[in-house]
């Protein structure tokens, strides 16, 4: 790995780790120990992990996941959860045919930035 990519991985780890931390106390409002025992790790390793000094495994983030409500995008990668949510809500405000319509210009615009 290069020297750049080793940077952009640590940086990555210490914002997941700020997400982690974020979620843990702003939306499940528990400790360290708490947390740890419901994903299923130890308090002093969630700390690294919250330092961006560690990683958690599979099972953890699932167990996150499942406690937080959300996606392993968003704990893993800060990518928007409720997107997907919220074009739900939106196609929900059109008919099929509508939807398919609005497919078909979205594809013909496509086409036309190609050329």
């Amino acid at each position: 790995m290069k020297k750049t990519d080793l940077d952009l991985e640590k940086s990555e780890q210490i914002s997941r780790g700020k997400r982690i931390k974020d979620i843990r106390e702003n939306e499940l409002h528990m400790n360290k120990t708490q947390l740890a025992k419901e994903i299923g790790v130890s308090s002093q390793f969630l700390g690294l992990v919250e330092d961006g000094r560690g990683n958690l495994v599979y099972r953890s983030i699932k167990k996150l996941r499942d406690l937080s409500g959300h996606s392993a995008d968003y704990i893993l990668y800060g990518l928007d959860d409720k997107v997907i949510a919220k074009t739900k809500n939106l196609l929900d405000l059109y008919s099929d045919e509508e939807i398919a319509h609005a497919i078909s210009i979205l594809n013909d615009i496509a086409i036309f930035i190609k050329k």
